[in-house]
């Protein structure tokens, strides 16, 4: 089973989702839609970080 882990910052509006070790993170690739990859040194992707992420509780974000 795989353990998930979830980051939001109120302040920075940005969402980050772990699905493996932060600590194996090698490699960040920026994606078009303001998302960011994280990989591991076989390049698989291990987490994302979402920018300008707002939560679907909160109808408008600043």
């Amino acid at each position: 089973m795989v353990k998930v882990k979830v980051f939001y910052d109120h302040t920075g509006n940005t969402l980050v989702v772990w699905f493996g070790n932060p600590q194996d993170e090698i490699e960040a690739e920026e994606t078009r839609d303001e998302s960011i990859l994280m990989k591991d040194q076989h390049g698989q992707v291990i987490g994302f970080k979402k920018l300008n992420f707002c939560p679907p509780a909160k109808a408008l974000c600043a």
